[in-house]
């Protein structure tokens, strides 16, 4: 009988183990869903400003040729 019991003792811990490691698993893959998903949020906002950026600096390049057209055409005068 006392073989029973340890036998069922250490089930019971083998199985305690096992909901409790499943569990943090669990907790912990949301956790790192969920920090991903911020992280890709933050990722597409520096995209959408280098391609802002981008725009505005050929945005300035262009006016920058303008003006030393215009600039050119003042010396002529």
């Amino acid at each position: 009988m006392l073989l029973n019991e340890a036998v069922i003792v250490a089930l019971l811990s083998l199985i305690g183990t096992a909901i409790g490691s499943f569990g943090g698993i669990l907790s912990s893959q949301k956790m790192v869903k969920y920090r991903l998903s911020k992280l890709e949020e933050k990722v597409d906002k520096h995209n959408h400003l280098v391609e802002r950026v981008s725009s505005l600096e050929l945005r300035n390049k262009v006016c920058e040729h303008r003006i030393e057209k215009l600039e050119n055409k003042c010396e002529q005068f």
